[in-house]
């Protein structure tokens, strides 16, 4: 198993270096273009979270992000230093009165990019699958 971290404080401006981290890996492990887009989109998405929701955009706290090569699969773990949150209690931005709404679609949007989402640690920690061909 491969595994590889990086590791930022919580600054929004600090996205640019997960996107670096991304286009790296997909010229390391030769990602086809439409799973390197959802990963993108995916885990910025998760970061942006982490550094604005998770760590409240204090930038004493850090988000870290981990990349592993499982079998036929990549692993993008995102963890924040911050309380957590209730993921099993978030509203559907689907629904109707949700629509209009800023924000809320992140975990929506990552639920239906990645392979599989998963929440530990009271949800200071977000695991990104994707399945590689």
């Amino acid at each position: 198993m491969k595994a590889i971290k990086i590791e930022i404080p919580s600054l929004p401006e600090n996205i640019r270096m997960i996107e670096s981290f991304i286009d790296n890996a997909k010229e390391e492990f030769q990602l086809e273009d439409d799973i390197y887009g959802n990963i993108m989109i995916a885990v910025t998405e998760a970061v942006n979270n982490a550094i604005v929701h998770g760590n409240g955009n204090d930038t004493n706290k850090n988000v870290a992000l981990t990349l592993q090569i499982l079998d036929h699969r990549i692993k993008f773990t995102v963890q924040d230093q911050g309380n957590g949150f209730d993921y099993s209690t978030l509203p559907d931005p689907t629904s109707p009165e949700n629509l209009t709404k800023p924000g809320g679609r992140g975990i929506f949007l990552m639920k239906n990019l990645c392979d599989q989402v998963s929440f530990k640690d009271n949800g200071k920690v977000v695991e990104l699958d994707f399945y590689m061909s």
